[in-house]
């Protein structure tokens, strides 16, 4: 490099210092220790595993008696919070829609020269996959029948119907419609904006620093991000678990059931040894990391997803599909408002509140860090505006889609056809409906393997983006942790699926994901204004006469500032700030 080169290099930088500076002097993981291969964080990181190693033990130790508890502990959520679920997870939607819509949707994640990462078809793709993945596989045909035969009191329609159908439909696409989607959409562009924009560690802690300040990085941040990993390892433990019920009786299924040619059991045992094979697959995804293992297995999910959708639409009653998704939507907007109050307490209609509604809620928010996170990772280039079209908009419609093939599909084989997917269902149970829905149709047995390699393939892309998000929460907020760290949260996320499983079942693994939600919960509601605080904040310097004016001078001297680093940020300093200086 020559002396002009520096002297220019050393403006350059002396001009982002003055222009874009960091929240924070602090720098991500600047406390961490680093030994045996590992960089971790020297309370988050043990602290983590002790709650994890204390709650598991006592699964496996305490057999009946810990079932019994979580069944109270469940029970006791439902029945007292679930009205602040509905309402918290409601307010999520109107504030992110605020966000999109308002002056503060034109503010770019990274900074105002921010480009994107990924494209747009990977974007989505890696959105999808770690944010419903594995769940609308096991609900998409087993959800509208188990509607079709307990009609939700909200619709007060008979059971076995036409209009039970609908009522059916249109419940399932208020389970995983937007609401799902606004709570990942807010964690997302929290993390994205204190991080890309504010020079903050990657972590939820960050989120807080409007309120607490150089606190985030004392016992306050500490709190909160060990209940964002206990979130996130307990939420992605119930997928898991419910990716290997639905591959167990997949497999047992097709291979036993319509071809004749293995027997393969189901139970907790088979569950476990495909966790320990999946988990290794995931691992070495890991090992490839961000770009190499968790865009490439994205990418595939959605191809396979595709060819499993266009299938079954075009083999199946098409324009009954096509028709039951044109008045699902209706329905579903013409219904979300009371849908999204409804608490079932004025009359009938609790139960499916509590065992459905509820559960979900805390599910998705329990899932919020992982996928929040995830989302933000791979987000920066993007405006608020396009954040919250690509995040809330475009994959609950997809979802509707979705639903409407399978789910329409089965309610036409209930209604119309032989009934076989609700009778498997009524026999079998959740896990084989989706499997004997296929069998209805040519090359079943083919279409049922693709649809368990999709769920193979979902749960690997889910434990291998859980692993990066929880290795930057007990990171400090790092990015490039040693490899055999993500390698060892991989590792601990099939770990803790299988002995949950183990101990307590599917049981065990939803109390968590609930009984994890409800603090959770209260630190969303936070989050909003928080979020709202640092986007203010954020449009005033964009929009403040300094700014354009030192931009101006910067151009009258044609000097370049690079303002996509994920270090560099849309900050001023205020005159107080340079005083002190």
């Amino acid at each position: 490099m020559t002396n002009g080169d520096e002297a220019s290099d050393g403006m350059t930088k002396g001009l982002q210092v003055d222009l874009f500076h960091p929240e924070s002097d602090r720098e991500p993981g600047d406390t961490n220790i680093e030994r045996w291969g590992f960089d971790i964080h020297p309370v988050v990181f043990p602290a983590a595993l002790l709650l994890i190693g204390v709650f598991v033990a006592a699964t496996l130790l305490l057999g009946q008696e810990a079932a019994s508890v979580y069944s109270g502990v469940r029970s006791f959520f439902e029945g007292n919070f679930g009205w602040f679920y509905l309402l918290a997870v409601n307010l999520f939607i109107v504030v992110l829609l605020f966000f999109a819509l308002s002056k503060y949707g034109k503010i770019r994640i990274g900074g105002v020269e921010a480009e994107k990462e990924f494209s747009d078809f990977a974007w989505m793709s890696m959105l999808f996959s770690a944010g419903m993945g594995i769940g609308l596989m096991f609900y998409s045909v087993s959800e509208p029948l188990y509607y079709f035969g307990n009609v939700p009191g909200f619709f007060g329609a008979d059971a076995g119907t036409g209009a039970a159908g609908a009522a059916a439909l249109t419940q399932t696409f208020f389970h995983w419609g937007f609401h799902p989607w606004a709570i990942y959409g807010l964690v997302g562009l929290g993390l994205a904006f204190f991080s890309f924009n504010r020079g903050l560690p990657l972590t939820f802690r960050s989120i807080f620093w409007p309120l607490l300040g150089e606190r985030i990085y004392e016992w306050p941040g500490h709190v909160i991000d060990l209940v964002s990993v206990f979130a996130t390892l307990f939420g992605l433990a119930t997928s898991l678990g419910l990716g290997v019920k639905q591959i167990n009786t997949g497999l047992s299924y097709i291979f036993g059931d319509v071809l004749g040619v293995a027997t393969i059991p189901t139970g907790t045992g088979t569950e476990i040894a495909l966790i320990v094979v999946i988990t290794a697959i995931a691992t070495a995804s890991v090992a490839a990391g961000l770009e190499g293992g968790v865009k490439r297995l994205s990418t595939l999910n959605v191809y396979l997803m595709f060819a499993l959708l266009g299938f079954l639409l075009l083999v199946g009653p098409t324009v009954y599909i096509l028709g039951a998704w044109v008045q699902g939507l209706g329905s579903y907007f013409g219904n979300l408002p009371s849908l999204a109050f409804f608490t079932g307490v004025l009359g009938d209609g609790q139960t499916t509140v509590h065992a459905w509604t509820v559960f979900y809620w805390a599910w998705w928010i329990a899932w919020s860090p992982f996928v929040g996170m995830f989302v933000a990772r791979i987000s920066k280039g993007r405006t608020v505006r396009e954040f919250v079209i690509g995040v809330l908009v475009l994959p609950s419609l997809f979802s509707t889609i979705w639903l409407s093939v399978f789910g329409g599909t089965g309610l036409f084989n209930a209604l119309h056809g032989n009934g076989a997917a609700l009778a498997a269902y009524n026999d079998a149970g959740q896990t084989v409906a989706m499997f004997a829905l296929l069998q209805q149709y040519p090359i079943g047995a083919i279409s049922g393997l693709l649809a368990v390699l999709l769920v193979v393939t979902f749960f690997v892309t889910s434990s291998d983006s859980g692993s990066l998000v929880v290795d930057h929460l007990t990171s400090g907020g790092k990015h490039d942790v040693p490899r055999a760290q993500r390698i060892f949260w991989a590792v601990t996320e099939g770990a803790v699926a299988a002995l949950l499983l183990y101990g307590g079942g599917l049981n065990a693994l939803q109390t968590a994901a609930i009984a994890t939600g409800f603090p959770f919960a209260v630190i969303l509601v936070v989050m909003c204004y928080t979020v709202y605080l640092g986007l203010r904040r954020e449009y005033e310097l964009l929009q403040s006469e300094e700014f354009a004016e030192r931009i101006q001078d910067m151009t009258e001297e044609d000097i370049h500032i690079d303002r996509s680093r994920s270090d560099i940020v849309t900050d001023i300093r205020d005159a107080t700030e340079s005083a002190d200086d």
